[in-house]
């Protein structure tokens, strides 16, 4: 069962733009093929924040807007209460194409959040995201799971640019399918 909660959302976008300035010293990937980007991805891992506390099997999916930007719905099932998603609709969009890896998302306009892609996998099997703030960090995988291998690469990479990766909360994804 999907509820709406406008309290939810405007946390969220709240938060979001409170991570809002840019910071030159952040790298995000050269290159994103946003069609690749597109579909369903499964939040593996995340620092803490206000808006997710309490959810587990939490996606993203991301698909084509008509006028070119990109729809985003984040969902997750409350870990009180597997029955109960909370779901959240938003939009994002590359404000620079030079920059193709630092995108914003808002789900309550004018506040937006910035969305740096900093490492992509081969064929797009997973993305590491953040905020230049160094606030907001996402492990993001196309499947529940990924290797340790993969894992401890991305943690030393986000470590190295800064990111508190031993606060990380790892996510259960071993919600039922719907």
């Amino acid at each position: 069962m999907i509820t709406f909660n406008s309290k939810f959302f405007i946390l969220i976008c709240f938060t979001l733009s409170l991570g809002c300035s840019s910071s030159p010293d952040l790298e995000t990937v050269e290159e994103v093929d946003i069609e690749k980007y597109m579909g369903t991805w499964h939040e593996l891992a995340r620092l803490p924040n206000s808006f997710e506390k309490g959810l587990v099997c939490v996606t993203a999916n991301y698909s084509m807007k008509d006028n070119g930007k990109i729809r985003v719905v984040n969902a997750g099932q409350k870990e009180s209460d597997i029955s109960k998603t909370k779901e959240s609709t938003g939009t994002a969009w590359t404000p620079d194409p030079a920059e193709p890896g630092q995108l914003k998302v808002s789900f309550f306009w004018p506040f937006a959040g910035d969305y740096y892609i900093l490492k992509l996998g081969p064929d797009y099997k997973y993305s590491l995201v953040g905020s230049p703030s160094r606030e907001y960090l996402w492990i993001l995988a196309r499947n529940k799971r990924l290797d340790g291998t993969t894992i401890n690469e991305l943690l030393e990479f986000a470590h190295d640019r800064g990111f508190a990766v031993e606060q990380l909360e790892w996510i259960d994804q071993s919600c039922p399918e719907s």
